[in-house]
């Protein structure tokens, strides 16, 4: 199932927090997306283990993403 036209296609959720976090870090993150495993003791490792579990949580990483490449390509 090809999805050319997904920007989320071939991008793994680690690969997506990485990003977020080295464009914001992790008390900007924090700001924008209010979960606690950005804003306390916050790794990749935790957020990922939570975000997986999360979906309501994991989608708005995805829509925050979303929102940063295309500003960030404007």
């Amino acid at each position: 199932m090809s999805q050319p036209n997904n920007p989320l296609h071939g991008k793994t959720l680690e690969a997506i927090v990485v990003y977020l976090v080295s464009f914001y870090g992790w008390e900007e993150l924090g700001n924008r997306i209010r979960i606690n495993c950005f804003r306390i003791d916050p790794s990749i490792k935790s957020s990922l283990k939570f975000l997986r579990r999360t979906p309501w949580a994991r989608q708005k990483v995805e829509e925050l993403y979303l929102e940063t490449i295309r500003k960030s390509e404007a």
